[in-house]
This record gives structure tokens, sequence and C-alpha cells, in this order.
């Protein structure tokens, strides 16, 4: 070796990116093992609220560090590693700040038992031999279920192989563990940030309502995320994944104009069997229930009347303008319907498509329930909005209603904990809506960056002369 030489400097064994992700695991491990050791969550509301709240905080931290170190490619599996460490935490305890379970087991009872969940409810006398301790607590039993198609055939399976509460959640968690793996191959493979991966994998909302309630919306956001992972080379396959997502949790539909047009429909054949496919899938789903369906409108009826301005946003504003709840309620849907038809016309980008029509749904929906709010957590891996990842975070205050419920039995969101949740969110939405048109005036327009750089090159010919 010369003399003149210089020995190369060995590479650090550890990134500083690996380092503040191992850092980030260990907090924010340390809080849902804390978590998880309350036992019943609903009994210590005020500490699983803390927690929680706690764990939001950590997570914008790791965020924030992560986003702002450089990528190291250990550091991807280290998201992972945690993602999957902080769900299995919370996942062998059965679920308790939910009874949903209780529902999705009692109707997979119900379907193996050679009954249809659609046409008879959990109160019916005929189906008194099936009742077990979770029928005490299910979820509106006087009703027939609410639940679509395929999740029902996902609860009549779960139910023959592992009907205990905290088994019934393992579909859920494989489907929420599935969109984050979705997520990370798609973020990776088109060069995206070990942040963007994090933004779902950590978040302590999804990681409680999948891990810890096993809600099964996740069956349905892994449907939107596939359909979007595969709709700009697949689109007439793209429709049937989105019309699985919505077989299994209605949202997903919203986004069915714009798959459908970006298949070819009206105007192509393909577009055609695409729509053919999407029908044919939902007839195959339902063709089991089929003697349900008068039940499941009135039940339909029925919940549109029952279970309104629970924990909403702007539905509350629009009761309180119009004085009724069909015409708050109908203004939302045109909305939704409109700006889902005008961005399919328009054939959106896909992704920024399902940001917007997601985020309006959960804005103008009567129900504004913690976990619906999971749904747009994967959009924000692409537009990770601080207002929407804060309301993320904030959609724990909502638990409060435990509090009144087991003092006085009042089942009622407090409306100061509904200004907690969506006051600031609002403010940092239009904090963000102000700035990014500030950003568009101060941005030359692209005419006047051609005349610059033509400028520029007659004055570097001038100084050549």
């Amino acid at each position: 070796m010369s003399t003149t030489e210089r020995p190369k400097k060995p590479q650090a064994a550890w990134s500083t990116q690996s380092i503040i992700a191992l850092i980030a695991i260990v907090a924010l491990e340390t809080v849902f093992g804390a978590m998880a050791r309350l036992g019943d969550l609903s009994l210590h509301i005020p500490e699983f609220m803390v927690l929680a709240l706690g764990a939001g905080v950590l997570y914008f931290i790791a965020l924030y560090a992560i986003e702002h170190t450089r990528d190291s490619r250990a550091v991807l599996w280290l998201v992972l590693l945690g993602a999957l460490a902080f769900r299995l935490t919370l996942f062998p305890y059965p679920p308790s700040l939910s009874t949903d379970v209780h529902r999705y087991r009692w109707d997979g009872h119900v379907q193996n038992a050679g009954w249809n969940p659609y046409a008879v409810a959990p109160t019916d006398p005929r189906l008194a031999a099936l009742r077990d301790p979770g029928w005490a607590v299910m979820p509106a039993p006087e009703i027939p279920t609410m639940y679509p198609p395929l999740s029902e055939l996902v609860f009549r399976a779960t139910w023959r192989v592992l009907p205990g509460p905290v088994g019934f959640k393992l579909p859920f968690l494989l489907a929420d563990l599935a969109v984050a793996a979705m997520l990370a191959g798609w973020i990776r493979s088109t060069g995206g940030r070990n942040y963007q991966i994090a933004i779902y994998a950590w978040n302590p909302l999804v990681i409680v309502e999948f891990a810890s309630s096993g809600h099964n919306d996740a069956l349905a956001i892994a449907g939107v995320v596939a359909t979007l992972l595969i709709i700009r080379r697949f689109p007439a396959m793209s429709t049937l994944t989105l019309t699985a997502g919505a077989l299994s949790k209605a949202f997903p539909i919203v986004l069915l104009p714009l798959a459908l047009f970006r298949a070819g429909w009206p105007r192509k054949l393909r577009g055609w069997f695409a729509a053919a496919g999407c029908a044919a899938l939902a007839l195959v789903c339902t063709w089991s229930f089929r003697h349900g369906w008068h039940e499941f409108l009135g039940m339909l009826k029925y919940y549109q009347v029952i279970w309104r301005n629970y924990n909403s946003s702007i539905y509350p504003v629009l009761l309180w303008a119009t004085g009724s709840h069909e015409l708050a309620a109908g203004i939302g849907e045109g909305v939704v319907l409109g700006l889902a038809l005008w961005l399919a016309v328009r054939r959106a980008d896909p992704t920024r498509a399902a940001f917007l029509l997601i985020g309006t749904v959960l804005l103008f929906a009567p129900n504004g329930y913690s976990w619906y709010f999971t749904w747009i957590v994967p959009l924000l891996c692409f537009y990770p909005s601080p207002a929407w990842l804060l309301l993320t975070v904030l959609q724990f205050l909502s638990y409060k209603i435990f509090i009144n419920y087991r003092a006085v039995g009042d089942w009622r969101f407090d409306p100061l904990f509904q200004w907690l949740t969506y006051a600031p969110f609002f403010v940092l939405l239009g904090w963000e809506i102000l700035r990014q048109q500030h950003q568009r005036t101060l941005r030359p327009s692209d005419g006047a960056v051609e005349k610059a750089s033509v400028l520029r090159e007659f004055e570097r010919a001038r100084g050549h002369e």
C-alpha cells in the first residue's frame, strides 16, 4: 500500500437510523406491554387513554427522527419486526374495548349450526341452545347481522377452527400484517422511505384496533391496498380485489366507479368483463344468504335510525343546520357520490383518489367509531398529512365513553371530547391547505422556469464572447 494512500474508515455497524429505530421499538413496546398488563382495558380507561396517547407521542417522534436520517436497509426489517412485536404483545388477550368479536363468533356459530345470520336475530328463541357467555355482551342482539357476506364467510370458517374470542382475531391480524407487507414492498420498490412504512406499521390506532380488539375492517383495508397496488398494471383484476374488500366492509365501494372506469367501462369490452366479474363475485359470496335479504334490508333501515351521530365530525353540523337526520345523511352521501364520479370521470390518480374519497367518507359519516379511522392510515404512507396522523391518535379520546357507561349506563359520546378530537384536526388541516396554496403561489410556473433558463443560457453565451 502506498504511503500516500489513506486507509478506509470501517463502516459503522449500526447507522443512526438503526439506533433510532431500536430506541423507538423499545419505547413503544414498553407502552404496549404496560397496556397489555392492564388486562380488561374497559375497566382501566383513564390508564389506557394515557398509555395510548403516550404511544402516539412516541410514534410522532419516531416518524420524525426516521424521516430526517439517512435510510438504512436494515431499518426496513426493524420497522416490520417492531410492527410484529407490538401486535403480538396485545393479541393474546381477549378483546375488551369492543364486543364486535363476540358478534363475529355468534354469526360463525349460527352458520355452522345451519342458520342464516341475515334472517334470524340472536334473540330468537330458536337459537337459545347456541348461546354462550359471549352472547350476553355482543352488540345489537335484537337484529340480524349487519356485516357483509364475505366477512360472514370468514366468520363461518374461523368458527370451525378457532372459535374462542382470541382465536377469532387471527384472520384480521393476518390481514393487518398483509397490509403492512404489501405497503412495505410497494414503498421500497418505488424508492420510498422507511418512515412511510412505519406510518402504518407502527400506528397505535391500527395496532390497538386489530391486535387487541380484532375488528374485521382489516379485511377491507387489505382489499383496498391490493387494489391500489395492481390497478395500474391490471385494472380489470383490481376491480375484483376491490369488490372483495367491499364485501368485507362496505366503505371500499366508493372506489368502484374509479376502478371500473380505469378498466375501460363503459367504452371497452374489458370494462364490461370487469363489471361482470364484480357481479359474479358478489353473487358467489351472497348466494348462500339469499333467503335473508328481506330481513337484511329491514335491518339496514333500523340501523340507520338507531346508530347515528356517534363521535362524528361534520355530521352534527349538518344536523344542526338542517334539523333532519335524513337530510344530514343525504348531504354527506351526495358529496361522496359526486366526488367519486368526478374522480372516476377525470381518471384521477388512484391512490390520491382513495385518500380524498375515504377521508371524505370519514368526515361526513353519521358515525365515527375510532376503528373507522384505520381505513385512511395506509394512504397516509403516501400522503403523510400531519392533521390526519394526529386525528388517528386523538381517536383514543373517544374511549372516554366507557367511563360514563360504567358509571351511569349512558352510551353517549362526550361533546367536549369530540371537540378535543376534531378541533385540532381541522385547525391543522386548514393550516396545511393554506400552506400548500402559498407554496403554489411562490412556485414559478413552467413558462417562467423556461424563460429563466433561456436567459441564463443567453447570459452565459455573452460571457464567453
